[in-house]
């Protein structure tokens, strides 16, 4: 993290001690030791703590899109982008970065902290809507299937699917529910 400036490892270590602590937990004082960076230093890059979480949160948010972005431009037909996303490799027990926050009452509570969250749902659930409505459109799907509906299942499911994996402390939990997902949408282009 030292070979990153300043303001880089301010954001690191913010979402870092998101990850861990939550916002309440996430002291100014904490932010700095971590990063390595003195007061004068935050406050020259942020106006405060709170600009300080919506900079890290937007980072955590941005590097989730490109992910998904990269499974649902890759080769394959519409279904087997959506398949690419669902099963590409995450740290299951770990979470999700941004789904995780929407358990912290703070940051939720806070319309600028929660604005990055609500996006980068809705962009998930609009793309894998798109996606399949082409899979659909394309046979690979039975023709009553609703593509919104489904792309929110299908969001719930991944982020159902890291609850299970730590609850049991086993990726496996995450495993089968992704599995068990894309084998129900499977069916449905057998109807």
């Amino acid at each position: 993290m030292y070979g990153m400036d300043t303001r880089e490892r301010l954001i690191q270590s913010t979402r870092e001690l998101l990850w861990e602590r939550g916002y309440v937990g996430t002291s100014p004082k904490a932010i700095q030791e971590r990063a390595g960076a003195g007061q004068g230093s935050m406050y020259h890059h942020f106006r405060g703590k709170p600009d300080l979480a919506r900079a890290a949160i937007e980072r955590s948010a941005t590097e989730l899109r490109d992910r998904a972005q990269a499974a649902f431009t890759g080769p394959g037909t519409a279904l087997e982008q959506v398949a690419a996303y669902l099963r590409r490799e995450r740290d299951a027990l770990k979470g999700c970065p941004v789904g995780r926050l929407t358990q912290d009452p703070d940051v939720m509570k806070d319309p600028e902290l929660r604005e990055p969250i609500e996006r980068t749902f809705a962009w998930l659930t609009d793309r894998l809507t798109a996606l399949l409505t082409r899979a659909r459109d394309d046979g690979d799907l039975a023709a009553g299937l609703d593509p919104e509906a489904t792309a929110a299942a299908l969001v719930a499911v991944v982020q159902g699917g890291y609850v299970l994996a730590r609850a049991t402390g086993s990726a496996a939990g995450y495993a089968q529910a992704v599995e068990g997902a894309l084998a129900l949408l499977t069916r449905q282009g057998e109807d």
